[in-house]
């Protein structure tokens, strides 16, 4: 469980020679009822860990399908209380790893001791959260640490090299690799300087790197794969799910996986 199941799951699949696959889902966009059909249904597709939103009312790093994807979650009446109380229900259930996606506003209101200690219960493996600079997180880094709980960092392509190389060397999990200024959503290319950004990093983190936001597309998840160890597509998996496009949420998977070299 925690930290320790990502970094097995993680060395087992790129062992394999596997490329790593994210895909990010809204915890209660189409009710909690169906989060255990999804999570199960994206781990029979391969990936290497779910990365699961908690919908908030102020969500700073979001573009606009995944904000729509909260406010439709914050709908159904989705708390963070709720999804962990769903996770645990399926825990045993379940062998992909979850890592939850979620500002610091909800873990505070909910109790920062009490929110790792419920990420045990509920089967939660790591935890993202972008509004936690390197600088303040001595807030909730001791908590998740002491519970065994991955803190995954982001790094930006603005950050400085300094900056950068003290994120990777707290990074755990995975090095989440922002790969677009600005929010997550769809992009329709990544600048070329974004491919020598991740063969940085990949030199100096002791851990995966991964590159997020703005992949929607195979080809491009293959294409940004070549400098690091997997993509984390959001917006995309976001909209076909809400759409009901199950199958091509497979074909986007299984083409993401597929092997390409460096040009």
């Amino acid at each position: 469980m925690g930290k320790e199941r990502i970094e097995q799951k993680f060395s087992e699949k790129l062992a394999s020679g596997e490329k790593l696959f994210i895909p990010y889902i809204m915890a209660g966009d189409g009710g909690l009822n169906v989060l255990e059909e999804r999570i199960c249904f994206l781990a029979e597709c391969g990936v290497a860990a779910i990365e699961l939103g908690i919908p908030f009312s102020d969500p700073t790093a979001d573009g606009p399908t995944i904000q729509k994807a909260g406010v439709r979650a914050l709908k159904n009446g989705t708390t963070l209380a709720g999804v962990l109380e769903i996770l645990e229900s399926f825990k045993t259930r379940r062998e992909v790893p979850v890592i939850l996606m979620t500002y610091i506003n909800p873990i505070f209101h909910y109790g920062l001791e009490r929110f790792a200690k419920a990420c045990v219960r509920a089967g939660v493996d790591g935890v993202i959260i972008p509004d936690v600079p390197l600088e303040e997180e001595d807030l909730i880094a001791g908590f998740l640490h002491q519970h065994g709980i991955a803190f995954i960092r982001l790094v930006a392509l603005t950050s400085p090299k300094e900056r950068v190389v003290e994120i990777a060397r707290r990074s755990e999990g995975f090095l989440y690799a922002v790969s677009v200024m600005g929010t997550t959503g769809v992009r329709q290319h990544h600048d070329e300087h974004v491919k020598e950004y991740l063969q940085t990093l990949k030199e100096v983190s002791p851990v995966p790197v991964l590159a997020g936001f703005g992949v929607s597309k195979g080809e491009q998840a293959r294409d940004l794969g070549a400098y690091c160890d997997g993509v984390i597509v959001g917006s995309k998996i976001v909209d076909l799910f809400n759409e009901g496009k199950i199958k091509e949420i497979q074909e986007l998977i299984k083409d993401s996986l597929m092997t390409r070299s460096k040009a």
